[in-house]
């Protein structure tokens, strides 16, 4: 069965402004991730030397000009040292956040002409989920009716191609959709 170019997905995050959301007080936001995208998120962050802030940790720091940030000798080379004002977690949750958006609109690509298959009010965000390998390479994988929707609509064998990246004040997840041609 031939496979093809069904849809191609693009978003961009304000990081300022989606700090400042997950930073609310009751906010629905942070049910949007996954536990395992939290995690991989304030591993990556904690792992870059900086103290995870944002509403997803213990930490104590209220303020994330606060927190600490890497200093060039513990940055890898070739990495974007985050802004002194700049959230790490919010950052690395931005780029996900990003993906999700970028997920839907090929996946909308794929199905234009027809009515969406999830009512935007029943959108469970958790279920598609933006998760790195061990070398930081990112899928996604789906789960509930999200997971079953693109079963219905794509087949079981649609691959999502996503990539990820964030500098200066934004984050942005590209996402290229390839599944089974129409006959």
């Amino acid at each position: 069965m031939t496979h093809g170019v069904r849809g191609v997905g693009v978003d961009i995050v304000d990081l300022g402004a989606f700090a400042a959301s997950l930073a609310e007080p009751g906010t629905r936001l942070t049910r949007a991730f996954s536990a395992a995208e939290r995690r991989q998120c304030r591993e990556r962050a904690e792992a870059r030397g900086a103290a995870p802030v944002g509403g997803f940790s213990s930490s104590s720091s209220s303020s994330p000009a606060l927190s600490p940030r890497p200093t060039a000798s513990s940055t890898p080379p070739g990495a974007v040292t985050p802004r002194r004002d700049e959230d790490p977690l919010a950052r690395h949750l931005a780029a996900r956040w990003a993906a999700k958006e970028a997920v839907i609109k090929a996946w909308s690509a794929a199905l234009y002409g027809a009515p969406p298959p999830i009512s935007p009010d029943l959108l469970r965000w958790s279920d598609i989920e933006t998760l790195c390998d061990a070398w930081g390479r990112p899928t996604v994988r789906f789960g509930g009716e999200v997971a079953r929707q693109i079963a219905a609509t794509l087949g079981d064998d649609a691959r999502w191609n996503v990539s990820l990246s964030h500098d200066g004040g934004s984050a942005i997840a590209f996402v290229v959709l390839e599944a089974r041609l129409p006959a």
